[in-house]
């Protein structure tokens, strides 16, 4: 599914990077397949501030999915600098990369991944009871992050009451519930229609616009140009960062 690019009468907000958020300096990844090492990353350098929509692309073996995984704190690098709000992550052991994911990093997916027995709410509520979040504190936060993404009317729904679009709609209110210093979104239109995706790329344009910081990993030249940068990856490495004009 490919949504266009805003029209001329989408207005785009282009709003003025803020401190850096991630900082990452010659890291490389090396994964053992038998006897064959591969070369997923190969000394990539990246900087990525708050309050940017950045888009990052790549066809396949390109290390897309890798560096997807590294931003995301899903995996550490085999060698190089990464730093994440001024900590360091590549010598963070598994319950730091833990925390880091759950309090600092929103998740969106391209399968969802919600609960099939429970409701949107509870759904929404799971990384803050991840965080020992009082129970009256995460139903007030769940309720208002649902109602953000226009699903006020929909917070005793499960899953298979909802729409695939209302779906992601609720993968993208548990993203935001934590208010996380970046929203990670792996092909977050790829599940949907082509009307559906559209709808979901307004929502990211209005995210965006209310200062949040979006990375969108995605092969679909059309969703990567909502982005306002999109960095472009080939056999490990940045192929080139281009930022909107």
């Amino acid at each position: 599914m490919t949504p266009p690019a805003p029209s001329a009468a989408t207005p785009r907000t282009l709003r003025p990077p803020g401190a850096l958020v991630i900082e990452i300096e010659g890291v490389t990844k090396l994964y053992k397949m038998g006897a064959e090492t591969i070369h997923a990353l190969r000394g990539v350098d990246l900087q990525i501030r708050r309050n940017e929509y950045l888009a990052i692309m790549g066809p396949s073996g390109s290390g897309k999915s890798t560096l997807m995984n590294m931003l995301g704190c899903l995996d550490t690098p085999t060698a190089g600098r990464y730093e994440f709000a001024g900590k360091n992550v590549a010598g963070m052991d598994d319950d730091e990369l833990a925390d880091i994911r759950n309090r600092e990093i929103g998740f969106v997916f391209q399968s969802f991944n919600l609960l099939p027995r429970s409701d949107a709410l509870h759904n929404v509520e799971l990384p803050l009871i991840y965080g020992g979040i009082p129970a009256a504190e995460r139903h007030e936060r769940a309720r208002t992050a649902l109602e953000n993404v226009g699903l006020g009317d929909r917070v005793h729904h499960r899953p298979n009451e909802l729409s695939g679009g209302q779906r992601q709609r609720v993968a993208i209110a548990r993203a935001l519930v934590n208010r996380p210093s970046i929203i990670l979104a792996d092909e977050p239109t790829g599940a949907l229609d082509s009307k559906t995706g559209i709808e979901i790329m307004a929502l990211f344009e209005q995210l965006y616009a209310q200062g949040n910081t979006l990375i969108v990993v995605t092969h679909e030249e059309d969703v990567a140009r909502h982005a306002r940068r999109i960095v472009r990856l080939r056999d490990g490495l940045i192929e080139s960062d281009e930022t909107a004009s």
